[in-house]
């Protein structure tokens, strides 16, 4: 792996470095229709609205959800393929 590379999944690796963005890849995955409003994360991930809403930009930063804004509401879901970025990027994961 070049430098390049490593330094670029190691970013794409801190974005999932964290315990709140992990469960909202999990409540996302495993929701009906593999999509969720933001408005309906604050309660079981038990935090704030602005902290969601950070969790969620840096998760679409980083390549993992996308967002559908819908008048107000703004429903998230997976990029297809992206777990399978991270795996792939590591030798011997698969």
């Amino acid at each position: 792996m070049s430098a390049e590379a490593a330094t670029e999944l190691a970013r794409t690796l801190k974005a999932l470095a964290d315990p709140a963005r992990l469960r909202v890849l999990s409540l996302v995955a495993g929701a009906e229709g593999r999509e969720v409003c933001a408005c309906d994360l604050t309660t079981p991930l038990g935090l704030s609205q602005p902290t969601v809403s950070h969790h969620l930009k840096v998760l679409v930063d980083a390549g993992f959800l996308q967002r559908d804004k819908r008048g107000v509401w703004a429903y998230y879901s997976l990029v297809p393929g992206a777990l399978d970025r991270v795996t792939g990027a590591l030798p011997g994961a698969r």
